[in-house]
């Protein structure tokens, strides 16, 4: 069997020597694996992978020869390939939409699996199987109000699951190009105020003192003018926010280059926040952080700007468990969620990068204006979130 892992990488071109391959048998032989497959995983991966562009690949050959790490949504390559060339078909008109079988979470999923056990073959245009176009709940390409995308880049937007592993990148801190535009609507996070102990001389009430007392010199010291602007960032990544990745970096540089910010930290999400952000654009569940530990870590002092899209399946707002990614659901809907986060921070604002005159046409995007104030990722726009933040408080929309 590990010889399988051994040629199964090979077989993917992931560099893997003898070197990597004896390491990993004198870990095993430490017994460093301990008793369970995930510390295995996590112990071969850290032996036999020396680029971290390979963890895809070594998660495939692992899911195939250990029948699944991932679990139960695992979906064959077999299958994605079938679904890599998606055929085309009509557009189905309102009726016909209206008249499809409108599926809750659980329901979906259920009859997903049924399906994958039973499907041999390719199809397309089909109502049943998993297949490319049509008017099944599975597959890509289709058409269906509660639907699973499997493999490929969404095209409408509506998916209610994504079945793959997910891997999206960082948004990058080191963008140069127009950070200056961004530079400049941000400068109004400058709020200085004075705080702490009194250590600054004060020249002109030391001058009045002096005067009331008939020339008898009496210096008055003030605290330092010092920024006290927390700010926390949260960052949609992946999915429908990719042809945003270059603002998006752009703000990110911007801010990180910011010296006025007394704090600064930025997270990611993907589509809505949900029971746990993370540290890193993979969102893998090694960088997560639970979302109630930012309740206890950022108090009311920090500003928070969630930057996103807006554009998801409005399950995931509205239902419980309807996390896109099928192994991260909870009870909590996402815009439940949404609503805590809101309401823990005394200044809280949306900036969305999508064009205004898209906003009112998205269901999701509508709601998510009831619970944030939404500014455009702009030069102007993000001169308004700003003075949302440190002006006079407004109601959302």
């Amino acid at each position: 069997m590990f010889l399988d892992l051994f040629y199964g990488l090979r077989e993917a071109r992931v560099k893997v020597g003898t070197q990597e391959w004896l390491t990993l048998m004198d870990a095993l032989a430490k017994g460093l694996h301990g008793s369970s497959l995930l510390r295995f995983y996590n112990l071969s991966r850290a032996c036999l992978i020396k680029n971290e562009n390979h963890f895809d690949a070594f998660d495939r050959v692992f899911a195939r020869v250990f029948k699944g790490v991932e679990g139960e949504f695992e979906v064959t390559d077999e299958v994605l390939d079938w679904l890599s060339d998606p055929e085309n078909f009509p557009q189905l008109s309102k009726e016909e939409l209206e008249a499809l079988e409108r599926l809750s979470s659980d329901e979906l999923m259920q009859r997903f699996l049924e399906t994958l056990a039973e499907q041999d073959e390719r199809h397309d245009g089909g109502n049943r199987w998993v297949g490319t176009g049509g008017r099944s709940p599975y597959g890509h390409g289709g058409v269906h109000p509660t639907g699973i995308r499997v493999g490929g880049p969404g095209r409408s937007r509506s998916a209610m699951k994504v079945a793959e592993e997910r891997h999206f990148k960082d948004y990058r801190t080191d963008v140069t190009l127009d950070v200056r535009q961004v530079r400049s609507a941000l400068k109004r996070l400058r709020n200085l105020t004075r705080t702490g102990q009194a250590t600054e001389l004060d020249l002109d009430e030391t001058i009045d003192e002096t005067c009331r007392n008939a020339g008898e010199i009496e210096l008055v010291y003030r605290p330092p003018r010092k920024n006290n602007i927390r700010l926390l960032l949260l960052m949609d990544v992946g999915g429908t926010m990719d042809p945003y990745y270059e603002p998006v970096s752009r703000l990110l540089t911007a801010l990180h280059e910011e010296r006025g910010l007394r704090s600064f930290e930025a997270l990611y999400f993907h589509n809505c926040v949900y029971d746990a952000v993370y540290k890193r654009g993979t969102l893998r569940m090694r960088d997560a952080i639970p979302t109630s530990d930012i309740f206890r870590k950022y108090d009311e002092r920090w500003k928070l700007v969630v930057v996103g899209d807006a554009a998801m399946h409005p399950a995931e707002l509205t239902e419980a468990f309807g996390n896109i990614d099928p192994r991260r659901t909870g009870s909590c809907t996402g815009i439940e969620w949404l609503q805590k986060v809101a309401a823990h921070f005394e200044r809280a604002v949306w900036v969305n990068p999508e064009p205004e005159t898209l906003w009112e046409h998205s269901y999701t995007n509508r709601v998510i204006r009831r619970v944030f104030p939404m500014y455009h990722l702009s030069t102007d726009g993000i001169g308004d979130a700003v003075s949302a933040l440190i002006g006079p408080r407004k109601i959302p929309l």
